[in-house]
């Protein structure tokens, strides 16, 4: 994915070479030489993630930090902080001044593009959440440091998957001081289970549990429900800083280094249990105020006149983003017969049934709404053709593997629903014609057999693939 970075160093040669790494990523990079300056282009560009050096003369990296976490126009926006400075008491003083991580120069490439790209996608999540915030009337808006520590990051429930019995009680000693509580696993399978229907507002894992791999776990934590959205913060050794790129990668938030500074550990739960807090209330805010114009009144989702001003606006962004949109349709297979043998509350039950199972399946950022019927469209920003198709192949699996149970009745339905994908790159493309090029897809979902997933992009892929080993053949 790309962003826009902004990079802030009063040493030219040190804005010259993070802008020259950066844009070889593809990144739009923006500089500024000192905290005022850095303020004013984070209030008009609004980027996707502030690099900002520490020693600076007049305004330092702690000061602007803190200015910029205390206006809710920019407290959203990431910040890591490029320093020389390697003493604990720095970090935990930037980690306290609102920073999201440090990076101690010269800095390590493979670990800068991961913590850009990182946090990049959680800047867009929490943007997604913010646009529909507004789009629901709500002329509220919240900012992140409006979920203040005293009141609300206190008493948290956390798991910690270790399996050092020593260890596990020093992270809960030095975590009871905040009034949290701790639960500790020490297999892999000990962690599923625990997390399995709980509420917990952090996981920590250790990268090491005995034989087994924490990355793993923190690869599943991210695949199940449960845990999807909830921040994990990583315990690792300095030598295997290799592999936290791939970490971030698969969805872990943050990461402490052993052995574990309890100053630095405590500021960075508080940052971590802030940023889930702050991402429930948005979301709960934005549950509570969404118009009832913008919602189906029988699932809940969002209607056809609010994903048509929404697609819209998504794909005029593209010009500004360069990110792909894409849109899933998908319909339920033979509804008619649920009606005709069922009777009409029995189908209504399948929808709303419908579009909690496919809530779940699907990303924050993405929109769920009830197109017409049975009809459904998914619209999905920053999504290419094989993010889509991944995403759509999860939502069918959550509807056919489970029967539908209906009220009042010991039968269960066993339901299904076909897919029809596509996506688009052009922001003069019409919503009109992305939705059409979807139906289409979806005709052929429900012409192939039905309870399937059909993109016109991977056809049209498989078709040249095939093409072009034909002429090699020949």
């Amino acid at each position: 994915m790309t962003a826009r970075i902004l990079v802030v160093d009063d040493i030219p040669a040190n804005v010259k070479l993070l802008e020259v790494k950066l844009s070889a990523e593809y990144f739009d990079v923006l500089t500024a030489s000192d905290g005022p300056s850095a303020i004013e282009l984070a209030r008009s560009e609004a980027p996707d993630l502030i690099l900002s050096d520490v020693m600076m003369p007049g305004m330092d990296g702690f000061e602007l930090c803190e200015r910029l976490k205390a206006d809710p126009a920019t407290s959203h926006i990431p910040l890591v902080m490029i320093t020389a400075l390697s003493d604990v008491a720095d970090r935990v003083r930037g980690l306290e001044a609102g920073a999201d991580d440090f990076l101690t120069k010269p800095v390590n490439d493979i670990a800068l593009f991961a913590r850009v790209r990182s946090l990049a996608r959680l800047k867009l999540m929490m943007d997604e959440l913010r646009v529909r915030q507004a789009a629901s009337g709500n002329d509220e808006v919240l900012a992140e440091n409006d979920v203040e520590v005293e009141d609300t990051i206190v008493d948290a429930r956390i798991l910690l998957a270790d399996a050092s019995q020593t260890l596990a009680g020093k992270v809960s000693d030095y975590l009871a001081e905040d009034g949290h509580r701790t639960d500790h696993v020490k297999t892999v399978d000990e962690a599923l289970s625990a997390a399995q229907g709980a509420d917990f507002d952090l996981l920590i894992v250790s990268l090491h549990l005995g034989q087994e791999d924490g990355l793993r776990l923190c690869s599943q934590f991210r695949s199940q429900d449960d845990t999807r959205h909830v921040p994990i913060l990583l315990l690792l050794d300095e030598e295997d800083l290799p592999r936290l790129p791939k970490g971030l990668e698969i969805g872990v938030t943050d990461y402490v280094i052993k052995p574990i500074d309890r100053n630095e550990l405590r500021a960075r739960t508080r940052t971590q249990i802030r940023r889930r807090r702050y991402h429930d209330k948005l979301r709960d805010m934005l549950r509570s105020s969404v118009a009832l114009a913008y919602t189906d009144t029988l699932t809940g989702v969002y209607n056809r006149r609010y994903m048509s001003a929404h697609l819209d606006r998504k794909i005029v962004e593209i010009a500004e983003t360069v990110k792909p949109v894409s849109i899933l349709m998908f319909d339920l297979d033979h509804f008619k017969s649920v009606n005709d043998t069922h009777g009409h509350t029995a189908g209504d039950e399948v929808l709303q049934e419908l579009a909690n199972r496919v809530t779940r399946g699907i990303r924050d950022l993405d929109l769920l709404c009830r197109y017409g019927g049975e009809e459904f469209v998914i619209v999905m920003p920053d999504a290419d053709v094989d993010v889509a198709v991944n995403v759509a192949e999860r939502v069918r699996s959550l509807v056919a593997d489970q029967p539908f149970a209906i009220s009042g009745s010991d039968t269960s339905l066993d339901v299904t629903i076909s897919i029809g994908a596509a996506t688009t790159r052009d922001p003069m493309e019409t919503p009109e014609a992305l939705i059409s090029r979807a139906d289409e897809a979806l005709y052929g979902a429900k012409e192939a057999g039905r309870n399937r997933v059909r993109s016109a992009e991977l056809e049209l892929r498989s078709q040249r693939s095939i093409a072009t080993g034909s002429a090699g053949g020949e």
